[in-house]
């Protein structure tokens, strides 16, 4: 392999880039052979793609100017901003949905042998035995694919009729959604959704900033924080926002939802006010506003929007059985014209041949039948009835009735994290001061530390207001250190927490009398009922909780302060000098605060062990520490402080805002003068937060992987976060090691780093999407092959397109059938991409569980589904399938020895009425009777997952169980027909209705013998179908002749009473049946299926 290099061959020979292997899957010889096994389809869809791409050229996206207000100021035409996910429209529905059928062979061949039926020279039987099973089968199809459509077209036509606020010159007008353009102002009110992709202009809120919910772009249910441009955010009324002449330059649409480059410029102010825009300035459409009113101007539309773009069309999706049955009919085909011109050839290819062939290949067609199709369809119908009736799974519903097998063949499931692993809600568990530990039972503890030290305080500040005197902070620290009391270390721990964050409390707004909301700060309950927390992470959320559970309550914060209320009641306030946001490169934030009442200045900060074990001070205990709690599944986050002299802060300032200002490396400037605070900082303490687990979700994971599905998980969250999650819920096993891979940005790094996760054996893969991304773009192939060995594979900060691309790599690569899991609107490409797509109804809202094949309440369903219902459906599908096939099979047999004793003559052995009465009102109900069987019951399957295996290697329906199905056919039609020839010699005119009696006599014993387990309705479809046999005798009559016409062989009622006629099918039957029961008995003796040594 060119991957194994050294290092040092690596440096030293570039040129080795051009010898490795791109993809060794597309290297794939075309001959004929190819072309007649599908590349004529690959062909003409690249003909199709041509031709769309110079008639349909896709218009390339551009960056643009947007001036405030005034949309008919726009270069260029941008698209509507209405949503749509309709597959057809009005004119290509029945196009569409009859090419959807007949790209099929089964039914393209159906519809040309009914045609073939109206040319007269090729007439066999009544048109109405070829055409009303098709036109059956069609009318079905258009139902279900209308019904579908016009719910599509509800859901859409809601969404574009919401109404919203557009300000223009003349004041506020109503817009429909779908009708607002590029350089509109819109107003989004408090939980409204936004309806295009905007610049935040303005906002109701005092400090010029709102929260935003993303869940349903980025699947994280957390709220951002969002700021409004500076400029037009002073305004005094949202008014003068049509006085300014001002624009946004913003850059061209784009897939990546965490980033934006773009410039607010104000024309007519002197000089001219420019302001740089991030991502912090930007309102994507799909989220929805959390506080306080917003005003933007849109700057994307409808299919530019970040949420469209990260959104995939759905596909048609057809199931693997479904595939593995087309392929048998191909063969069957391909045996029906064999056998023809074999029929041909023995006749001695005499008179128009050529006619009596295509006669033979329709009379033969019963091979293939078109029952197949209907009874593979309601099949499907009844699985799906029977999944929403299992009480086990409540609320599950089947969205796409057409593949419920697949639920028996996944080998891959992708998972999404939030809302469907965890519950994302996050519990403060333990606190860790290196000597003393206290956990959820001795929280009380910490709180009657924090009322002590805070009563002293408050004690300590009142006599020294009155003595005149306050004790220098440098002397107490230039004294000989004092090991602190377990009082004031819980207490510096504590304030610690409460201060080094980015929450901000949230009140809620109470309209007054007069309806106007927020028209006055007594309107507002500051009350601790009415206060929410917002953050952009809920683990801060969590540990500012447990701090107001210890009586240290977080009261007020804006940009520039923060106010703390302690047990007594009293109000401390720090003014926030600067704050370090976290960074996934940094992986800590930091805070510096001066207090109001005594003017000190302290540094906090907190992160992630890895990063924080190097800047605080020595110690033995840390390391060990946050492995135990890692162990135990908790979020670790290390807490420390360093106190800061007026001097030292000013130096710092200084320095600080010199390299804001520099042009050239920016960020690492900033980065190494940040750096020069964090050293020698003091540890306080170490937090434990946990994030719950969905019910059973570490049971379901050790379920699916011991049937031996792999299981990835793909999310939007940090690495950290995605890493603990994956160890907390099991996914990766305590004793496997994690290969993290290093975030790369090169093709040299790439290959070094894969290298290095190469020489790994058996641990899982943590990986981020940027590095997914450079890895994908210079080794596919590769990498795909070397993740696909891993036991579990972590993909964390996945945009929704990542995720559906992943999806595809492996369904591309493996050739495996895989299965997408989620619960938000980040999750719907994913889940569409996938072969089998489960959506969760969760907090995220329905969007992901309307885009699936299948709906659950809960992960934990997901074990009942495969395996239960994933294997009944497979198995059910497999025997019936090929039942159906064996059913058409028989009797052709029997024909083609009925037309070689009858001088090779094209001449139906069973007329119209009995050919249609065959496959429906006698036989129809004992075989279909079979999707009631299983092989193994519910308990079973799941308490032995490993039989789950067995399914995928798809061996209930292959071309060894059809070969043994054709022999199985040949052999019973030969010994049906024959015997009735030999035994009857005397009565030969009778010899239709004999064998006709036998025929349906060995299907029904077929079905008995098939069957694993019974139902009473079985043994009532068996007996039904043989009583309406012989009822129909008596009025059939005429259709019991040889031939067209009938040698004036009617059916004789006092024959078939007869004894030697009883006997005689009888012995027929017996012989036909018999040696296949006494083959199966000895199977299940001496070679039993793995599942029924389980049930014995």
């Amino acid at each position: 392999m060119p991957l194994m290099m050294s290092e040092e061959g690596f440096e030293n020979d570039e040129s080795d880039y051009q010898t490795l292997p791109r993809a060794r899957v597309s290297k794939r010889q075309r001959g004929l052979g190819w072309f007649l096994c599908g590349g004529w389809r690959v062909l003409c869809g690249s003909c199709y793609n041509c031709l769309v791409h110079v008639f349909w050229r896709k218009k390339t996206l551009k960056a643009r100017t947007v001036w405030l207000g005034c949309p008919e100021k726009c270069e260029e035409k941008y698209p509507k901003n209405g949503i749509k996910n309709q597959k057809y429209n009005i004119f290509t529905f029945v196009p569409g949905v009859l090419y959807q059928q007949f790209k099929f062979f089964l039914n393209l061949y159906f519809l040309v042998v009914a045609c073939s039926q109206f040319v007269p020279s090729l007439k066999i039987g009544y048109l109405y035995t070829y055409w009303a099973p098709l036109a059956f089968v069609l009318a079905v199809t258009m139902v279900r694919e209308a019904v579908d459509e016009v719910r599509r077209y509800q859901r859409d036509k809601e969404m574009n009729s919401q109404l919203y606020s557009k300000l223009t010159v003349r004041g506020k007008i109503q817009v429909k959604s779908s009708d607002i353009q590029v350089g509109d102002l819109v107003i989004v009110e408090k939980n409204q959704r936004i309806p295009a992709d905007m610049i935040f202009l303005r906002t109701s809120e005092k400090n010029g900033s709102c929260f935003i919910r993303t869940d349903q772009l980025d699947g994280e249910t957390d709220w951002k924080l969002k700021v409004a441009v500076g400029c037009t955010q002073r305004l005094p009324a949202v008014g003068d926002l049509f006085s300014i002449r001002a624009f946004v330059y913003a850059q061209k649409p784009q897939l990546d939802i965490h980033s934006f480059e773009g410039n607010f410029t104000r024309e007519d102010a002197d000089p001219q006010i420019h302001e740089s825009l991030s991502i912090e300035n930007t309102l994507w459409a799909s989220t929805v506003v959390a506080s306080g009113t917003v005003i933007g101007v849109v700057i994307y539309t409808g299919k530019e929007t970040r949420s469209v773009l990260n959104t995939s069309f759905a596909k048609n999706k057809v199931g693997l059985l479904d595939l593995e049955l087309n392929r048998l009919t191909k063969a069957l085909f391909l045996a029906q014209v064999v056998l023809s011109v074999v029929m041909i050839a023995l006749q001695g290819f005499v008179g128009p041949w050529f006619r009596n062939l295509f006669r033979f290949i329709v009379l033969f067609s019963y091979i293939i039948p078109i029952s197949l199709r209907v009874n593979l369809d309601m099949g499907k119908s009844a699985y799906g009835w029977m999944i929403m009736k299992d009480e086990n799974i409540p609320g599950t519903v089947v969205r796409t009735s057409t593949i419920p097998e697949e639920l028996g063949r996944l080998v891959y499931l992708l998972t999404d994290k939030t809302g469907t692993l965890t519950q994302n809600e996050m519990i403060f568990k333990r606190l860790h001061l290196g000597t003393v530990s206290y956990g959820t039972d001795t929280m009380d503890e910490i709180q009657s530390l924090i009322v002590q030290s805070y009563a002293l305080v408050t004690s300590q500040t009142s006599t020294s207001a009155t003595s005149g005197s306050t004790p220098s902070r440098k002397t107490q620290q230039s004294g000989p250190k004092v090991r602190k009391s377990v009082s004031s270390r819980v207490h510096e721990a504590v304030k610690a927490i409460a201060l080094c964050h980015n929450v901000t409390p949230v009140y809620e707004t109470h309209a007054s009398v007069n309806g106007e909301p927020e028209s006055a700060e007594a309107d507002q309950d500051f009350s601790d009922d009415n206060r929410t927390y917002q953050a952009s992470s809920p683990d801060e959320v969590a540990l500012v909780r447990w701090t107001e559970s210890v009586g240290l309550t977080l009261v007020n914060r804006d940009l520039a302060s923060l106010q703390l209320r302690t047990p007594s009641g009293q109000i401390l306030s720090f003014y926030i000098l600067q704050i370090f946001p976290f960074t996934s490169e940094s992986k800590r934030m930091g805070i510096i605060l001066r207090e109001e009442s005594t003017g000190d200045i302290t540094f906090y900060m907190k992160g992630a062990d890895v990063a924080m074990a190097s800047i605080v001070q020595y110690n033995d205990w840390l390391e060990e520490e946050c492995g135990n709690m890692a162990r135990e599944g908790l979020r670790t986050l290390v807490v420390a402080k360093k106190s800061l002299s007026e001097e030292q802060y000013q130096d710092f300032e200084n320095r600080y805002n010199q390299a804001k200002l520099s042009i050239h490396d920016r960020s690492l400037k900033v980065a190494a003068v940040v750096e020069s605070l964090e050293r020698e900082m003091e540890l306080l303490c170490l937090t434990g937060v946990e994030d719950q687990l969905q019910a059973d979700v570490r049971p379901t994971l050790e379920l699916l992987r011991n049937a031996g599905i792999k299981i990835w998980m793909l999310t939007g969250d940090k690495l950290e976060t995605a890493t603990c999650i994956a160890k907390s819920s099991h996914l990766v096993s305590r004793s496997q090691d994690i290969h993290v891979f290093r975030p790369i940005s090169s093709r040299g790094e790439a290959h070094l780093e894969l290298n290095a996760f190469r020489r790994k054996h058996d641990c899982a893969l943590v990986i981020s999407g940027d590095s997914l991304e450079v890895c994908l773009s210079y080794y596919e192939h590769e990498f795909v092959e070397l993740a696909c060995q891993c036991p579990a594979v972590v993909c964390c900060r996945c945009s929704p397109t990542q995720k559906a691309q992943i999806v595809r790599l492996l369904a591309q690569h493996t050739a495996n059938r895989t299965c997408a899991i989620g619960d938000g609107g980040n999750d719907v490409s994913m889940i569409q991409a996938a072969h089998c797509g489960i959506g969760i109804e969760g907090k995220e809202g329905k969007q992901a569980s309307l885009a699936a094949d299948f709906s659950i309440t809960q992960f934990k369903h997901i074990g009942r589904l495969l395996m239960v219902h994933g294997r009944n459906s497979y198995k059910r599908s497999a025997a019936l399938g090929q039942f159906v096939m064996h059913r058409g099979m028989i009797i052709s047999a029997m024909q083609a020895v009925f037309s070689s004793v009858f001088f090779f003559a094209s001449v139906p052995l069973y007329q119209g009425f009995l050919m249609v009465g065959y496959a429906t009102i006698y036989t129809m109900f004992p075989v279909f009777s079979l999707v009631l069987d299983q092989d193994v019951k519910p308990e079973m399957a799941l308490l032995y997952p490993e039989l789950y295996k067995d399914l995928t290697k798809g061996r209930s329906l292959s071309f060894k169980t059809f070969l043994i199905w054709v022999l199985i056919s040949v052999y019973q039609g030969g010994i049906l027909m024959y015997g009735a020839l030999v035994l009857f010699e005397s009565e030969f005119v009778h010899v239709v209705a004999i064998s006709f009696t036998a025929l349906i006599l060995t299907e029904l014993l077929m079905v008995a013998l098939t069957i694993r387990t019974w139902h009473w309705l079985m043994v009532v479809a068996e007996f039904s179908s043989l009583g309406c046999y012989l009822a129909s005798l008596a009025f059939l009559n005429e259709y019991f002749g040889i031939g067209r016409v009938s040698f004036g062989a009617f059916l004789d009622l006092s024959f078939i009473t007869t004894w030697p006629f009883l006997w005689k099918v009888s012995a027929i039957t017996l012989v036909s049946c018999l040696p296949l029961y006494i083959i199966k008995y000895l199977k299940r003796k001496f070679s039993p299926p793995s599942y029924s040594k389980l049930s014995s």
